[in-house]
């Protein structure tokens, strides 16, 4: 089945799509695109996962289509942050 395996940091935007077996487990995805090599700054134990936007665990089944997301920790305060007019 066809999944995508999407996360970003400060510097560069990766989405990966490729086929994993049925029955393939959020992590299973992750660990298979190789995303992990790419971004050795991922750190699943604390940063969090989602499938198209929605919170979701690692050991989650995934269905084909779906992209899963990695999230990383917001690292301004949106609040303390000034506005700006665009």
């Amino acid at each position: 089945m066809n999944v995508g395996v999407a996360y970003a940091d400060k510097f560069k935007q990766v989405w990966l799509k490729l086929d994993v077996p049925d029955g393939s487990t959020v992590m299973d995805a992750i660990e298979h695109s190789g995303i992990l090599d790419q971004f050795p700054d991922i750190d699943l134990n604390k940063q969090k996962v989602g499938i198209f936007g929605k919170l979701t665990q690692l050991s989650a089944p995934v269905a084909d289509g779906e992209r899963i997301e990695i999230y990383r920790e917001i690292t301004a305060d949106p609040e303390m942050v000034e506005r700006r007019d665009l």
